[in-house]
């Protein structure tokens, strides 16, 4: 009876899947990305992310108990030096799972398995987050006194009144009616420049005479 035994043997005895598990995860750890079916990449998951935390520490211990599950030291010496680095600051989730589709021959579940910090396209797309626009409504006429009264906002102020403005504003005054008069005066010569000189009539050219009186002349 399987009771409380929910480990995936994928098809394989123990040492088999130990095997085969410890020879992935070496793959995984030398090119950063492999593809497999999507069971192998939830199991390789389990059993890779934990070496990956243990690498955090470098230490001799550290070291010995994951070169005990990957039996390679080019791999054990990536983990320790390159990769374990660069997932310092990362508490967890190191790799990620993208589905590909079914395999054809047996329609399979197919997948990749990669370190997250190895995918320079994902790590571009993500950008710093927007700040949130405020859209402001716009008020009526009818509001706008109210508004202006509640804010306590400070009127325009006037324009002082002093001697020199008053005595500016009297000479641009009569500058202004100067200048009316003149334009009066000038319509008034124009209008009387056209009546005098009206066009001569035109005189009416003389009647030439009836061919009948014509006729009678000859006669006679």
């Amino acid at each position: 009876m399987r009771h409380n035994n929910k480990i995936n043997h994928l098809g394989r005895t123990h040492s088999h899947r130990d095997a085969m598990l410890s020879n992935m995860a070496v793959s995984l750890v030398k090119h950063k990305r492999i593809f497999t079916t999507l069971a192998k990449a939830k199991e390789l998951r389990k059993f890779v992310e934990p070496l990956i935390t243990k690498s955090k520490e470098d230490t001799t211990h550290s070291r010995r108990v994951v070169f005990q599950n990957l039996r390679d030291k080019y791999a054990v010496t990536e983990l320790f030096q390159d990769i374990s680095q660069k997932i310092g600051d990362r508490p967890g989730g190191y790799t990620r799972i993208i589905k590909t589709g079914n395999r054809l021959g047996d329609n399979a579940s197919m997948c990749f398995i990669e370190l997250v910090d190895y995918n320079d396209l994902m790590l571009k797309d993500k950008k710093a987050p927007e700040k949130a626009k405020t859209r402001r409504s716009r008020r009526k006429a009818s509001d706008a006194p109210a508004a202006v009264a509640e804010t306590g906002a400070p009127k325009a102020p006037k324009a002082p009144k002093t001697k020199k403005a008053k005595e500016i504003v009297e000479e641009v005054e009569k500058v202004a009616e100067a200048a009316q008069t003149e334009i009066v005066e000038a319509v008034e010569a124009i209008n009387a420049v056209n009546e005098t000189a009206e066009t001569p009539s035109i005189e009416e050219t003389p009647e030439t005479p009836s061919t009948e009186a014509s006729e009678s002349e000859e006669k006679s």
